[in-house]
């Protein structure tokens, strides 16, 4: 009897030595009975997930996440859907509170294996995604969230994913550093900076979204476009971005930082997003970081100075060594636009048309580009001694103010007043008739121009 109990004593023992939990282990499921609970335990959650039965899948999901945290990489996402439900259907503050809780932990689990959950999933998670999500989560989730804790969280999603950022998490980032800047005014030059930030990265990821060759690209293309809008939106409507704030926070300490590249190209870039472009701060400050580095952004700070001292060549010179230094096609063809806007202001429209033609086929969706180059069009001298036929430019014009409409619907109201007004400007179809020409037929525009269009 003594020996059938101490073999039966063993054999409970070893039962139980081989029972144990994944979370204890290492091991993906555990082993023993811990591993067959387990599987039950994922098993029935994803049978209550097919029918969206959110309220029962999470008790076997809790186990599943609790037990056997490396299982599968889709215990953490069905577990941030799950909890979304469990906090949009409950009433009770003080529940949902404690969902969002569990909803945290879920991110900060998913870090804590990131290296081994990444073995298992053909597109591995980063850090920066995860905690990005986290914060895009908290802000949205958590009942009275702390507006500081969200700036927190996103300030390091941002540092740490720069550009590879979702372009929802820029937004976040800086509608939460708008509240914080409208609750505390000592975080006005941080807040600028944070827009500074913001734009420079949206800026990346639109370049990124222009080149995709995905299906979606038009769709993403639109989605960075309105993101853009909003960061312009957040600062603009903090009241932050009053020129005349930035020159009285800048001015002064412009000397005493002369030889501080980084305070510079803030100030630089800052003042020039803003379009600060006829402060003294923004000129000095673009003169000293030039001579210490030149780049895009202090290049057309000098271009902008000695376009206001009236040296229009001086001036291009330097747009041409902001378009040269500039690193994506969006700045470049900004920059050519910028050059071409003040040839044509100096009448020198042919070397207006040169730059306004390089920014559009840089970035050829930006309507201001077409209506500048339908002005300089309207501007440019005879070009055939036949006052009908040179008439004619007002057509190829008006081919330049339509095509503004259709890739850029932000210019439509101007377009339709410019198209009204130069309408009237093109020749009567009688008077072509004598020419040879009829409604329809092609006609070749000369001089500076140089473009064929349609009679009509």
């Amino acid at each position: 009897m003594r020996l059938k109990a101490i073999i039966a004593l063993f054999a409970f023992a070893s039962t139980v030595a081989m029972a144990q939990k994944g979370v204890e282990d290492g091991s993906r499921f555990g082993h023993g009975q811990d591993s067959i609970d387990c599987l039950n335990n994922l098993s029935l959650y994803n049978e209550y997930l097919k029918t969206k039965n959110y309220a029962d899948a999470y008790t076997y999901w809790k186990k599943v996440f609790t037990d056997a945290p490396v299982s599968q990489h889709g215990i953490y996402t069905n577990g941030v859907a799950i909890l979304k439900s469990l906090i949009a259907n409950s009433k009770d503050v003080a529940e949902r509170k404690v969902y969002a809780e569990e909803l945290m932990s879920i991110y900060d689990q998913q870090i804590q294996y990131l290296d081994k959950l990444n073995m298992l999933r053909k597109t591995p998670w980063t850090e920066y995604y995860v905690k990005g999500e986290k914060a895009h989560t908290y802000i949205t989730y958590y009942p009275g969230m702390d507006n500081d804790k969200a700036y927190e969280m996103l300030t390091e999603a941002v540092e740490l994913g720069k550009s590879k950022n979702q372009y929802y998490i820029i937004s976040d980032f800086m509608k939460v550093s708008s509240a914080k800047f409208k609750k505390n005014e000592a975080h006005r030059e941080q807040f600028i900076q944070d827009y500074l930030t913001a734009s420079e990265l949206i800026a990346q990821i639109a370049e990124v979204a222009n080149n995709s060759t995905s299906s979606q690209k038009e769709t993403l293309i639109k989605a960075v476009a309105t993101t853009k809008e909003n960061v312009d939106a957040y600062f603009i409507n903090s009241g932050a971005a009053d020129c005349d704030q930035l020159e009285a926070i800048y001015a002064p300490k412009i000397e005493e930082n002369k030889e501080n590249l980084d305070y510079l190209k803030k100030v630089v870039s800052v003042m020039g997003m803003l379009s600060c472009t006829e402060s003294n701060a923004y000129y000095t400050a673009s003169e000293y970081a030039h001579h210490i580095a030149p780049t895009a952004e202090t290049a057309a700070g000098c271009a902008y100075r000695y376009f206001k001292r009236g040296d229009i060549a001086q001036s291009i010179q330097y747009f041409d060594q902001a378009i040269e230094l500039d690193t994506t096609s969006l700045g470049k063809a900004e920059y050519c636009y910028k050059a071409a806007v003040i040839l044509n202001s100096d009448k020198q429209l042919a070397k207006a048309k040169s730059y306004v033609a390089k920014a559009i086929s840089l970035n050829g969706n930006k309507g201001a580009y077409y209506l500048l180059l339908a002005n300089i069009y309207a501007a440019a001298p005879r070009w055939n001694d036949d006052p009908n036929l040179n008439s004619c430019k007002y057509f190829v014009v008006l081919d330049k103010l339509y095509q503004a409409k259709r890739v850029d619907e932000s210019v439509a109201e101007e377009a339709n007043k410019m198209i009204a007004a130069y309408s009237t400007h093109t020749p009567a179809i009688e008077e072509l008739f004598f020419l040879g020409k009829k409604k329809g037929d092609q006609v070749h525009v000369g001089g500076i121009i140089n473009e064929t269009t349609t009679i009509r």
